[in-house]
């Protein structure tokens, strides 16, 4: 098994807790114990004395005579069978008779070597109580429980003290023994528990040990580790919440892959977007420079061509101005509310001028009522003559461009080529550009900047071919 601190900690901390409880319930049971074995013990001998009392005050008759002077040998066959001593104190303090002949002095019975406890217990006994002492034990010469209880004529009247000295060596026996078998069964319960608790140390900390893998291979970059745990508790949700950690570390890292691509690309696409026209524009100018060109006509398309390359590089940095701005969430869209039918109105008008080129005719259906939506006039104006723009661009000569508005959608359709399905799902990336005759002048950004309005204002911006001919683009429109 593989050395874990936290199970050895949880193993010895287990130990230690365990070894308090035995030790707090092994005291709480060996004193319950002994003074229930005590208390036990009191009660067979008070029971012992009560009856032997009845027959020596004689209101019972087993066949012995009466008198005080008259039970030495009862008691002496009382002692030789319930192995306890039975001593008799008359009301002078006089021992008149011991059960097995003890404390005896010339024919008499001596009281005056007794401790005084001693003394004391039988003078309470006198006094008609019935009390315990071990202060016989010292006189005996053995630790001895003693119970004193009165002996009484037939009138009531106290006539002398009982004594029975009972050896607590049989109790002490039995509390050791108990002790014991406590101890053994303690010392068991320990080892037992003690590997079971090393065994379910290992067994808490093994998902740990999983987790803590898991959470290695995440911090070398692998973040397709798992740390296999299922358990339905904390530990459980630990490990999930890794699991959930590591996919998502994951999906950044292959989209954060993809962003370097982007930006990879980006970059390669601009430096040859700005390539071209500067080269175009400083090879005219050093034709210009160095008199290559002198005819005036030359020298007149040659700025032309300046002129046009500049333009295009003026619209190349605007929109990647407004790319920029759009794609950062810190720049704000002052937005109120508007209907979207007036912005329409303004960019067909734009539109008009654009499509007179080509001849195109614009077929625009607008509903009467408003239709609001919160957002930025010029933003939604810039967006939907992006659209109209392209609409009207990949058009053929003398062809349709139809617009249709409804409360939730905008339609925009063109009746040219179509797109085709290689290129679909990327004319919204950014300098991603068809190659052909309408498209040359396009810098590769108008659809990426319309998207990135509409999603400004939360407008769902999609294209797919019309099944009758050319490109359908529409906007979902949220309703306010």
């Amino acid at each position: 098994m593989k050395k874990s601190k936290i199970a050895i900690k949880l193993s010895m901390n287990f130990a230690i807790a365990l070894l308090t409880f035995s030790v707090i319930i092994g005291s709480i049971f060996l004193f319950l114990f002994r003074n229930y074995t005590v208390e036990l013990h009191k009660r067979e001998l008070l029971n012992y004395a009560e009856s032997l009392s009845k027959v020596l005050s004689g209101e019972e008759n087993y066949g012995i005579g009466r008198g005080m002077g008259g039970n030495g040998a009862y008691l002496r066959f009382i002692v030789d069978i319930a192995a306890t001593d039975v001593w008799i104190v008359d009301e002078n303090m006089d021992l008149t008779t011991a059960g097995n002949g003890q404390g005896m002095m010339n024919g008499k019975y001596n009281l005056t070597e007794l401790p005084p406890n001693a003394g004391e217990l039988i003078t309470e006994v006198l006094q008609g109580e019935t009390s315990f002492s071990e202060g016989f034990s010292e006189t005996l010469t053995q630790a001895t429980l003693t119970l004193g209880t009165p002996l009484k004529n037939g009138n009531g009247q106290i006539i002398g003290a009982l004594l029975l000295h009972s050896p607590i060596e049989g109790t002490t026996k039995a509390i050791s023994n108990g002790l014991s078998i406590l101890v053994a069964s303690i010392l068991l319960a320990l080892a037992i528990t003690s590997i079971l608790s090393i065994l379910l140390s290992y067994s808490f900390t093994k998902p740990l040990n999983k987790m803590k893998n898991a959470a290695l291979q995440l911090s070398n970059g692998d973040y397709t580790a798992k740390s296999g745990v299922n358990q339905n508790d904390e530990i459980g949700e630990l490990a999930n919440t890794i699991d959930l950690l590591a996919m998502r570390l994951d999906r950044a890292s292959k989209e954060s892959e993809k962003l370097e691509k982007l930006r990879r690309d980006f970059v390669a696409n601009i430096s040859h977007e700005l390539k071209t026209p500067i080269t175009v524009i400083r090879g005219s100018l050093e034709a210009l420079y160095d008199k290559v060109v002198a005819d005036p006509k030359k020298v007149e398309e040659y700025q032309i061509q300046m002129l046009k390359e500049a333009k295009f590089l003026e619209r190349l940095v605007g929109d990647l101005l407004d790319l920029s701005k759009l794609q950062n969430t810190d720049f704000v869209i002052d937005k109120t509310s508007i209907n979207i039918n007036d912005v329409m109105m303004d960019v067909i008008r734009s539109g008009y001028q654009l499509a007179k080129k080509k001849n195109i005719i614009i077929d625009a259906k607008i509903p009467n009522e408003p239709i609001s939506i919160l957002g930025d006039y010029g933003r939604l104006r810039q967006m939907l003559l992006i659209l109209i723009d392209n609409a009207i661009k990949f058009s053929f000569q003398d062809g349709v461009v139809e617009i249709k508005v409804t409360k939730d959608e905008i339609f925009i359709r063109d009746h040219g080529p179509g797109i085709d399905e290689g290129h679909l799902p990327y004319i919204f990336d950014r300098f991603y550009k068809t190659q052909g005759e309408e498209n040359k002048s396009g810098t590769g950004l108008g659809l990426a900047i319309a998207r990135q309005i509409g999603q400004r204002h939360g407008i769902q911006l999609t294209a797919q071919n019309h099944p009758h001919g050319g490109a359908l683009f529409i906007c979902k429109i949220p309703l306010k």
